[in-house]
């Protein structure tokens, strides 16, 4: 199985070991020389407010410093360092080293003014500190201070504190631009093979003229190299989100008897939701005693667990022949199955406020769809299959005998019914095709043990036994 490409976007999720490949910023570099210099010169710590868009490249450049700037230590500092003046020295400290001492220090604040409430005191009383301790504690350590920020505002704040204290500032308003925009497609295709084991873009999907129509429409790499990787990602299968699937369990009845055997089991008001304490009432002692009941309630909220009836009589007309696949049926025959509750659930077209409870209707064609179902209980794949075709010709989109897996087990949908614009957009739905002696209390309490222990399984409720 190919292994899933990856592309970092952020400097910190860079392999250690590409990190010495980004390009440098010449005009960073070039600061920073002369900052050394003056430092050598005239002593004292300075300090460089860089601003860079987001994306722009702040982050790898400042921090790569000491891979091409000979003599140089780049330390983190943190939140505590800013704020702390007995942590900045202890980190500090650190850096420094007790016998082995960089020729230049450099310490790297990044965006820190993203976290505070108060940002107009913050460059204030950081430019102040370290001010106080160029004269003290930092004597005798060429150190340079840099803050990236994405505001100019900021920026500005930071140099501003700076106007009694103007040897320490090293530049006002620099900005970092990163690489040249015709190198984007070059650096992203490098950063790709590097992290890949050498495969490349065009490999994964995305040719070279891609990544630089991308790049032509993108503010910054960063910018670019994220939106390259939504491209590899759009291929890329997602996580199995159980929660997209509903359970429907669909009980063919023949007369009212069953229909209210059927119906006792539910609240056929909501869209014959599972009646949990119609349920419980039916179990026995033994059953209420060791039945994981907490994951089969569990598993019938989850997947929204319904028991509908359907009337034998709405599914002769178009049940006839169950051997073939696509039989030719007339339109009109598909009038009665759009009507029935099921496909009112199905469509969420269920209006609890029009409900009208299943009755028998004594008819001729009440009994031929009894003659019929007599004669299909013994074909239930069959039925499921003529159920999806009609589905489908009622405008569904719905294909028997479905396989679904999970990171848990396997479930078979005898119908899987797909639908738009819902929470749960696929209806996994299990057909109960049982002769009307079979359509007990007992059996039907036994058929939702079943089917709730099945999907509490399938969503990992309960341990696959």
């Amino acid at each position: 199985m190919e292994s899933i490409p990856t592309l970092p976007a952020r400097y910190e999720d860079l392999d250690p070991s590409f990190r010495g490949r980004l390009r440098p910023s010449t005009d960073l570099n070039d600061l920073v020389q002369g900052a050394y210099r003056s430092m050598k010169v005239s002593g004292g710590v300075r300090f460089l407010p860089l601003y860079g868009r987001s994306g722009s490249g702040k982050s790898s450049a400042a921090r790569e410093l000491e891979t091409h700037l000979e003599g140089t230590r780049v330390v983190d500092l943190s939140r505590a360092d800013v704020e702390d003046e007995a942590t900045l020295l202890s980190t500090i400290d650190r850096a420094w080293g007790k016998t082995q001492h960089p020729e230049l220090l450099i310490a790297i604040v990044d965006q820190f003014e993203d976290s505070v409430a108060d940002r107009s005191s913050v460059p204030v009383k950081f430019v102040e500190r370290i001010s106080r301790l160029d004269k003290s504690e930092f004597r005798g350590k060429p150190i340079l201070f840099i803050w990236l920020t994405t505001r100019r505002d900021f920026q500005k704040a930071l140099a501003d504190a700076t106007s009694q204290r103007e040897r320490l500032l090293v530049r006002a308003d620099f900005e970092l631009e990163g690489p040249a925009r015709e190198l984007w497609p070059e650096i992203v295709e490098e950063t790709f093979e590097f992290h890949n084991a050498g495969r490349e873009l065009a490999d994964a999907g995305v040719l070279h003229g891609t990544i630089s129509e991308i790049s032509e429409a993108s503010e910054t790499i960063g910018d670019t190299i994220e939106k390259v990787g939504r491209e590899l990602a759009a291929d890329i299968a997602g996580l199995n989100d159980l929660s997209r699937y509903q359970v429907i369990m669909l009980w063919p009845v023949t007369d009212g008897i069953r229909i209210q055997r059927i119906q006792s089991f539910t609240h056929p008001r909501d869209g014959y939701k599972l009646n949990w304490g119609a349920f419980w009432r039916e179990l026995n002692p033994e059953d209420r005693a060791q039945l994981p009941l907490e994951q089969f309630n569990r598993a019938r909220l989850y997947f929204d667990v319904r028991l509908i009836p359907i009337a034998v009589a709405d599914l002769a007309p178009v049940g006839k022949d169950l051997t073939v696949a696509e039989p030719v049926i007339g339109q009109s025959y598909f009038e009665r199955p759009g009507q029935t509750h099921f496909y009112s659930v199905l469509t969420d077209r269920w209006d609890p406020s029009s409900y009208a409870p299943m009755r028998e209707i004594k008819s001729k064609r009440a009994d031929e769809g009894r003659t019929w179902y007599a004669g299909v209980t013994t074909n239930p794949t069959g039925l499921g299959r003529r159920i999806a075709f009609v589905l489908r010709q009622l405008g569904l989109d719905a294909r028997h005998e479905v396989d679904i897996k999970s990171a848990h087990s396997t479930v078979r949908a005898d119908v899987l019914v797909k639908r738009k614009d819902h929470p749960q957009p696929e209806v996994i739905v299990e057909l109960k095709a049982y002769s009307p002696e079979n359509t007990m209390p007992s059996s039907i309490r036994d058929q939702i043990k079943v089917t709730l222990r099945r999907h509490a399984v399938f969503a990992g409720f309960l341990q696959r036994q």
